[in-house]
């Protein structure tokens, strides 16, 4: 098994629980909140398995059998350094932005009963801090795991679905909840803070939220 004959594996699978953790805490708190709309295309349906495959089920295929192994490859042996650095920073960002949201978190494109706009916290400063969590976490994977498919792929994956997915889901909002949004997009970045602006968002509003 691969996790055994390197530490940055074991780092790795262990960052992999924390990870999994956080998500599945939190989706269990919010599985049986009703929701008010739902927009889950063919699109969403194809991606999604593609996302969970690369993220989840390759780095369990290399850690645990050999048959990855026409694809090891030897980094740098400062990379996975790095990659500590950033998995540390992504599982941080990971599980503020679920405190943050709370019961307004969904894992896809939804507004529920009673959701609320989050602005304070991560979500002050930008709108997507999940989904950059999730960037990160699929840089700290390509620079810990010596397999470059293992590595990589949940990156090559989930960038397109962030491409993709997001103007939909800002689209989405401005049609629910009109100005306000609008204006909570002008005020922030999508995955990094918008600079030289200065930020008047309240801490806290009675409008739904998105989804991640």
């Amino acid at each position: 098994m691969n996790i055994l004959t390197n530490l940055w594996n074991v780092v790795f699978f262990a960052g992999f629980v924390a990870y999994l953790g956080i998500r599945g805490v939190h989706a269990r708190r919010t599985r049986h909140l009703a929701t008010v709309h739902r927009q889950v295309d063919g699109l969403e349906k194809v991606m999604l398995p593609l996302v969970i495959s690369t993220s989840l089920l390759l780095p369990l295929i290399y850690l645990f059998t050999p048959f990855l192994a026409f694809a090891d490859c030897q980094p740098p042996a400062f990379l996975p350094w790095c990659g500590l650095v950033v998995m540390l920073v992504a599982l941080w960002l990971f599980c503020r932005s679920h405190a943050d949201l709370g019961l307004n978190w969904s894992v896809s494109l939804e507004v529920r009963k009673d959701h609320r706009l989050v602005r304070h916290g991560v979500y002050r400063l930008v709108r997507h801090p999940m989904y950059a969590s999730i960037f990160l976490w699929c840089i700290a994977q390509g620079l810990l795991l010596p397999n470059w498919l293992a590595a990589w792929s949940s990156l090559a994956t989930f960038a397109p679905l962030y491409f993709l997915r997001t103007p939909r889901e800002e689209r989405m909002m401005c049609e629910f909840f009109g100005q306000e949004y609008r204006d909570y997009m002008d005020q922030t970045g999508r995955l990094f803070p918008r600079l030289g602006r200065k930020n008047r968002l309240p801490k806290d509003s009675d409008k739904p939220a998105a989804a991640e």
